[in-house]
């Protein structure tokens, strides 16, 4: 990611903080924001694994999860390194660093945190291009905190603009576009996600994400995207669910509808073991034969969503 890179410069408006300290931002500005842990996908990982038999939904699952980990995580670590340190200046009850970055940085960055009197925070991270100021702070990253039910029960989202980052530095993110909407609650291990962006081909991909994990480890996720997976340039819906236990064991259920299947739709369903080893296989289109034992199954029932 790119603009991991570009965006923690943003770190360096920290520097701007010394020698015209105002006062320190509320203890609460950094409890209220989640860490990366805590707005976490959790997927078993175990260690006796044979790669050319792993199951295939298993792969996707754990590659569609370290992906949205990694968004959702460097959003996370960079406004939490940074309201770590004394604000530059406050202003009633808005405490803001910056703005300011590294000499070579070519955007300027600023961090504004809102204390809200019901104890919720707001906070938008900025940028401005250095060869044109004119185009003022563009909002990068927006957010809501609320932390008021307590340690590790609270609720937010956070709101990244991937065409504002690619404005603000376009030498760093020469091709980032779209946005990515993110909610949490903490209580309820629950993350969502909404995802919209063009293709290179200008074609529109939109997608969305539900993940819960339980108490025990267990976990459950559905990813919906909206774009064209193959054959013509018409969009498909596409649906996968993966569901997994404690142990690792788990199964994944996908359904494609719409464009070159017309009203027709493919369903497959696979499962694993708790060393991610396809046990199970079908799908109602004959891409593959069918093999394994349903009964290897950590859920033995397809339970996919609606079709939009």
């Amino acid at each position: 990611m790119t603009y991991f890179k570009s965006l923690l410069a943003a770190a360096a408006v920290s520097t701007l903080a010394v020698g015209c300290i105002k006062t320190d931002a509320p203890s609460e500005v950094s409890r209220a924001i989640p860490t990366s842990d805590q707005v976490q996908i959790k997927l078993p990982a175990g260690q006796n694994r044979s790669v050319g038999q792993l199951s295939d939904y298993y792969v996707t699952t754990r590659s569609v999860t370290a992906t949205l980990n990694g968004g959702s995580a460097w959003v996370l670590v960079l406004i939490h390194s940074i309201v770590q340190l004394p604000p530059t200046s406050v202003t009633g009850n808005i405490y803001t660093w910056g703005p300011g970055s590294s000499a070579l940085d070519p955007a300027d960055y600023r961090l504004d945190v809102t204390a809200n009197a019901d104890g919720t925070f707001d906070y938008v991270l900025s940028g401005q291009p250095k060869t044109d100021p004119s185009v003022g702070f563009l909002m990068l990253i927006t957010g809501h905190a609320d932390p008021t039910a307590g340690e590790d029960l609270g609720t937010g989202n956070f709101d990244i603009s991937f065409d504002n980052i690619h404005t603000a530095d376009p030498i760093d993110n020469p091709t980032a576009q779209g946005e990515v909407v993110v909610d949490y609650n903490l209580a309820t291990h629950h993350l969502g996600l909404s995802l919209a962006a063009l293709a290179i081909d200008g074609t529109p991909e939109t997608a969305s994400y539900a993940y819960d994990e339980s108490p025990d480890g267990s976990g459950d996720m559905t990813f919906d995207i909206h774009a064209n997976v193959g054959g013509t340039a018409a969009l498909e819906e596409v649906t996968m669910r993966s569901r997994w236990l404690a142990t690792g064991e788990g199964r994944g259920d996908a359904r494609i509808t719409g464009g070159d299947l017309g009203s027709d739709q493919a369903i497959a369903s696979e499962c694993w073991s708790t060393t991610f080893l396809e046990t199970y296989y079908t799908d109602n289109q004959n891409f593959q034969p069918t093999m394994g034992d349903l009964s290897s199954c950590a859920f033995a029932d397809q339970d996919l969503p609606p079709a939009n």
